[in-house]
């Protein structure tokens, strides 16, 4: 293939530069002294083994050292190394600003301390030049990753995204590490909706993706710790631990929807590569949502059979209670607790009521019991009964609500696949 520049792999194969273009970006802070060696071993490795044109930003977060001066001599004296200058510190702003601008086709985030190993990059890449996949990020949890780092950071880290797969049932395993490509496309429209300007701008962008169907790419990684980093890891997972909160009620009043991404509703959608995943809540938030919906129902419920109870039997009145409950319980777990699953009218009526009728079984069953051994028992141990019943329909209630009336339906083209 004549007249196309070659990159070499590291078995010494010859491959053909692609015409996309990638552009690595490099947040720094207060870095002089590291940010040359930096510079000089990631533009090596690129123009060795890349097969990709590439162009290299430094962002300088508002450092008080001479971190921006080296970086513009770096600049100068280098190929396709360009500098952008910010006010304000912030990892998240420096993407943003970074990612917002650039001009390339794949935007790639990177530490400057180089502790990821840098032949994760092109499998990083790959899978979104060819459509494959939307976002792609390195993962020091998955499979076959490498890594060697502190017990306290080791401990923190799993807890963390243990947490994000508990809370927002995130698929995947690290949010945090720094290495992360997305195809520009894509992420234009997701960051004016990320409000995180610090270091859980990764976890919010990657809810975000995940919450509006976009397929995401993990990749294993060799990964050093950097012994120097100006990480407050305790203080920094605080905080993420409030911007997992903020991103669930953002879920829950339906402002984490993102217009001009693809639906797996579209008929033809603007990305037609990406597979679009149906959102969903993770397992501890659908618990949490589930019983207060239920608490609150149950209270309803209960009110209303002690009043009706003053002129209808028994069981006429945990009918006509349960019957007005039910249809604001049902709406309730579709919009806060599966998270506006939609799916066919009929069908989800019709299970609704299958489900309803269940409990009603169940409550209504436990009430002829108590009647049945106790002639005439009094009107709290009917409510103690009732109560009871209701505990054990809400348990019966919760799992075929999520796994069987809620649950993901394939679209008519992959049941043709």
């Amino acid at each position: 293939m004549t007249g196309v520049p070659l990159a070499v792999t590291r078995d010494g194969r010859d491959i053909p530069r692609s015409t996309a273009v990638v552009d690595v970006v490099v947040p720094v802070y207060n870095e002089e002294r590291s940010l040359r060696g930096c510079l000089e071993v990631l533009c090596r490795h690129l123009a060795e083994h890349f097969p990709f044109e590439w162009c290299v930003t430094v962002v300088d977060n508002a450092s008080t050292d001479d971190t921006l001066r080296v970086a513009s001599d770096l600049a100068d004296s280098m190929d396709n190394v360009r500098v952008l200058h910010l006010d304000r510190k912030g990892r998240g702003l420096a993407l943003r600003t970074a990612w917002g601008y650039s001009d390339a086709d794949v935007v790639v985030y990177m530490d400057v301390d180089l502790s990821t190993g840098l032949d994760a990059l092109l499998p990083l890449v790959a899978p979104l030049v060819n459509g494959h996949s939307d976002l792609a990020i390195g993962s020091r949890l998955a499979p076959g990753a490498r890594t060697v780092r502190g017990t306290k950071r080791e401990l923190v880290s799993r807890c963390y995204n243990a947490l994000i797969r508990w809370t927002h049932g995130a698929r995947f395993s690290d949010a945090q590490c720094g290495f992360k490509a997305a195809r520009a496309d894509v992420i234009r429209p997701l960051l004016p909706h990320i409000q995180d300007d610090s270091w859980f701008f990764d976890t919010e962008l990657l809810l975000l993706a995940e919450y509006n169907g976009l397929r995401v790419h993990e990749v294993p990684v060799d990964w050093v710790e950097d012994v120097d980093t100006r990480v407050d890891v305790l203080r920094t997972a605080l905080d993420d631990i409030a911007g997992l909160i903020r991103v669930a009620r953002a879920k829950v009043k339906g402002v984490a929807r993102v217009p001009g991404l693809p639906r797996r509703s579209d008929p033809q959608p603007s990305h037609p590569d990406a597979v679009l995943a149906d959102p969903k809540g993770g397992l501890l938030w659908q618990l949490v949502s589930f019983g207060v919906i239920g608490a609150l129902s149950t209270v309803i419920t209960v009110l209303l059979y002690a009043v009706l109870r003053t002129w209808w039997p028994p069981l006429i009145a945990n009918l006509a209670a349960l019957t007005v409950t039910t249809l604001w319980n049902t709406e309730a777990n579709r919009r806060f607790t599966c998270l506006h699953k939609t799916g066919a009218s009929g069908r989800l009526h019709l299970q609704g009521l299958l489900v309803f009728a269940l409990y009603y079984v169940i409550t209504s069953g436990a009430l002829l019991v108590l009647h049945h051994s106790h002639p005439d028992p009094s009107r709290w141990l009917e409510v103690t009964v009732l109560v009871a019943s209701s505990a054990a329909g809400t348990v019966v209630r919760f799992v075929l609500l999520r796994s069987w009336v809620f649950r993901s339906t394939p679209t008519a083209a992959e049941e043709v696949s």
